[in-house]
């Protein structure tokens, strides 16, 4: 019996030693043309990206920042989002409004708000008008500076 336990201790130290975590050394091998394609689409990328800004027109807004528009409704029915546009253009003539589709909803968002503060005191103005109100940092037209 004594000689079972001897065996055991010697399996179990076996079992401990062999499953001790060894620190090793990784070796990637790849292909060098790998590096040249990952210098390409850098490359690519570089020249791409360089703003190009047109030619003003007088008149015309240019999309060149990110600001806040107030989203005053949405919904899936085509007809109900064109009456609250109009509804929203005869109560503000000078603010633009912006209906975007995304399935399955119609999004009306009005305003060119620079900060953040500008949209909320626009929507407190709204509020009493239009139930559901929220702001949106997204993309905005450039006020003209006249």
């Amino acid at each position: 019996m004594k000689r079972n336990y001897i065996f055991i201790v010697i399996l179990l130290f076996c079992v401990i030693k062999t499953s001790a975590q060894i620190k090793g050394e990784v070796t990637v091998i790849k292909d060098p043309s790998i590096d040249s394609l990952i210098l390409k689409r850098i490359a690519i990328t570089k020249k791409t990206t360089t703003p190009v800004v047109p030619a003003k027109k007088p008149g015309t807004t240019l999309v060149d920042q990110y600001g806040f528009r107030v989203q005053i409704f949405y919904g899936s029915d085509r007809r109900e989002i064109f009456n609250q546009q109009a509804k929203f253009k005869s109560l503000y003539p000078k603010y633009n409004a912006y209906i975007s589709f995304k399935s399955p909803n119609y999004y009306l968002r009005v305003g060119d708000f620079r900060t953040r503060q500008e949209a909320q005191n626009f929507l407190n103005e709204l509020r009493p008008k239009f139930p559901t109100l929220f702001i949106f940092r997204e993309k905005i037209n450039a006020p003209n500076l006249d």
